[in-house]
């Protein structure tokens, strides 16, 4: 796992598109794990602050609850359809899966939420090519860094 600054580190540009999504529109899907391990798909922002990646919720939350029992997660960008005259004009969407780490009280903007940072496991970026008769998947891994494939 890596903290989001080591990813974007060590991949600016793929960094910077990725996190263009995310801060395009305000809300996101998000996917936790419940206690019979069934997955919970909630709502989510997200945050990009000082290197970190931070998701902030309402206090008592059930995804907060989830985190803390079981830190996996799945985040979605928001994402809008291709232009049906321009689908490679298409920005595309994201995802990111990691753990979520809980942070301090004295450290959760503003007080009284429930604050976590994630650590980074893996980042997909999925668009249309150009031409627009295949897909292009850009993705890094924490233990093999980034690829592009086409289909």
């Amino acid at each position: 796992m890596s903290s989001w600054q080591e990813f974007a580190t060590q991949v600016p540009d793929f960094a910077q598109r990725v996190e263009g999504l995310f801060v395009a529109y305000k809300h996101h899907t998000m996917a936790t794990l419940r206690l019979d391990g069934s997955p919970r798909i909630s709502g989510t922002e997200v945050t990009f602050d000082d290197g970190r990646l931070l998701l902030g919720m309402m206090p008592g939350t059930r995804r907060a609850a989830d985190l803390r029992r079981d830190p996996r997660l799945a985040i979605h960008s928001h994402t809008v359809d291709p232009l049906e005259t321009n689908p490679a004009s298409w920005d595309g969407d994201a995802k990111i899966t990691g753990r979520a780490v809980e942070l301090p009280a004295g450290l959760r903007p503003p007080e009284g939420s429930d604050w976590f940072a994630v650590e980074v496991a893996e980042v997909v970026l999925t668009k249309v090519g150009d031409p627009a008769d295949h897909l292009v998947i850009e993705s890094w891994k924490a233990d093999r860094g980034h690829k592009t494939q086409r289909r």
